[in-house]
């Protein structure tokens, strides 16, 4: 029987702050991920949008599903500030959630202020060098 590797979806079970950014990742929790992240009511996701350059509402899809406990997303959009597609706009507005496209650097600031005043927060980051 070959062992090989167990290779399981990137997943911190838990709301934490982030530490830093940059350098094409993030670090939270005592813990390095790279490439972008989705944190949630249920934790800190590994997260790879198909075009981040051009987000669609597949790629937000988990955080519609827990949009009972979300009433704010940011979402760093990267180095710079980009507009939402309107349709993902519209998904949003849909499910109640304020949604707030900002660069990278200003979402994770924003994050880890409201996540610190105990705010229904989730945010879509991707990663930036």
């Amino acid at each position: 029987m070959a062992l090989g590797i167990n290779m399981r979806e990137a997943h911190f079970p838990g709301r934490a702050p982030i530490d830093a950014y940059g350098n094409g990742g993030f670090r939270f929790a005592d813990m390095s991920h790279r490439g972008s992240i989705l944190c949630l009511p249920s934790g800190i996701h590994g997260w790879q949008p198909a075009d981040p350059a051009s987000l669609a509402s597949g790629d937000l899809q988990r955080v519609l599903d827990e949009a009972d406990d979300i009433e704010i997303l940011l979402v760093g959009m990267g180095p710079e500030l980009r507009p939402l597609p309107k349709e993902l706009r519209e998904a949003f507005r849909g499910a109640s959630i304020a949604c707030d496209p900002m660069s990278t650097g200003a979402a994770v600031r924003t994050y880890n202020v409201l996540l610190a005043e105990d705010r229904a927060v989730a945010a879509a980051l991707i990663a930036v060098d």
